[in-house]
């Protein structure tokens, strides 16, 4: 029967040693648990300060979002992390935006031809958000923004013939180091694009609300130079 090749197939699959080959590129999951954890503060910041805001749902699905990437990552699912992934700054950036638009959030909800592009956001921020200009210029953060925007969707929209696609069947699917640790370069360069985008928009407006312990994870590590031209004091 059909539904016993589907049966067959998942169960030969070796999910729990695609795991652990996963796991065992250690320095890798290193830098993966550092973005979770940051994307976790903003999330816990954000939830706090704006937690009557409908808008916040954008910011828990950039959670799931990287959740589901790196869980679809370590099972050797990689065309569906690719998706997660473009997913965490998508959610990101509508937060940024429908935050202060309520009227065009309720026609997103309510209208499924409305659409606010990735442009559209961004030009809303050069007009409205003060200094993002100057800011995003010196963070390099639009052109980051487009080119890593350009490669995760090739990736997820098969632009490129057999990007991310390391079998041919469900019961080939393991782990493939190559394309694992091209994900998480994707997934990272995700996350730093969040914290940046958040740090120069919704965090510049709602600094005085986040913890202290928050503050000073937020700007670890940010270069002294960026940290003047901000102005977001850890206190």
């Amino acid at each position: 029967m059909a539904k016993d090749n589907l049966h067959n197939a998942l169960r030969s699959v070796d999910w729990k040693k695609n795991v652990e080959d996963f796991l065992s590129e250690e320095g890798a999951v290193a830098q993966l648990d550092t973005a979770c954890l940051r994307m976790a503060i903003w999330a816990r910041q954000l939830e706090n300060v704006e937690a009557s805001n409908p808008a916040i749902t954008f910011v828990r699905a950039m959670q799931v979002a990287s959740h589901h990437a790196v869980a679809t990552m370590s099972l050797g699912v990689y065309k569906a992390a690719a998706g997660s992934i473009r997913g965490i700054v998508e959610n990101a950036l509508y937060f940024t935006y429908f935050r202060s638009h309520p009227v065009e959030l309720a026609s997103l909800v309510r209208e499924d031809s409305y659409y606010v592009s990735k442009g559209d956001i961004i030009g809303f921020h050069k007009t409205h958000t003060p200094g993002f200009k100057d800011l995003q210029d010196r963070l390099g953060l639009m052109s980051r923004i487009d080119n890593w925007y350009s490669k995760i969707s090739a990736i997820v929209h098969g632009q490129v013939p057999g990007t991310w696609v390391e079998q041919a069947g469900i019961s080939q699917t393991k782990f493939n180091r190559k394309t694992t640790l091209s994900a998480v370069e994707k997934f990272l360069e995700a996350e730093r694009i969040v914290h940046e985008l958040f740090l120069i928009t919704v965090g510049a407006e709602n600094w005085d609300g986040f913890s202290a312990a928050a503050k000073k994870e937020l700007m670890k590590g940010m270069p002294g130079d960026i940290k003047s031209v901000l102005k977001l004091d850890v206190r």
